[in-house]
């Protein structure tokens, strides 16, 4: 069993920037595909960021080049780097991580099995 507890998630101003973090317990993160969710009030859940067991990365494009995805294997933890934050970023962030399928970068939630509870970010114009 994977545990996933988020923080991080604050109100800051348009143009900003925020570090999300994920402690995971039960298992290495360096051994899980994990990914970066977001869902706005009345909105599906966004996938925004994945990284493989290697290393590899993908972005959605609402995010590319502004978001960092990253783990630090000896704290066990995943981050997303959020800087250029804007208003329609805000959200409840979630913390994902999937069982198999190692080497595959995805967005979808359904392929992830272990959820965090979540951190809010609010981003203000």
């Amino acid at each position: 069993q994977v545990t996933l507890v988020e923080s991080g998630g604050v109100s800051v101003q348009s143009g900003g920037s925020l570090r999300l973090s994920c402690a995971a317990s039960g298992y290495a993160v360096s051994r899980l595909r994990m990914g970066w969710f977001r869902q706005a009030p009345g909105k599906e859940r966004e996938g925004i960021a994945s990284v493989n067991t290697v290393g590899s990365t993908l972005y959605a494009d609402s995010v590319k080049g502004r978001f960092t995805i990253s783990r630090d294997y000896g704290k066990n933890t995943l981050y997303l780097q959020m800087n250029s934050l804007k208003p329609e970023d805000t959200a409840m962030y979630h913390c994902a991580a999937g069982a198999g399928k190692g080497l595959f970068l995805l967005l979808t939630p359904d392929e992830y099995n272990f959820w965090g509870q979540g951190t809010q970010v609010s981003v203000s114009s």
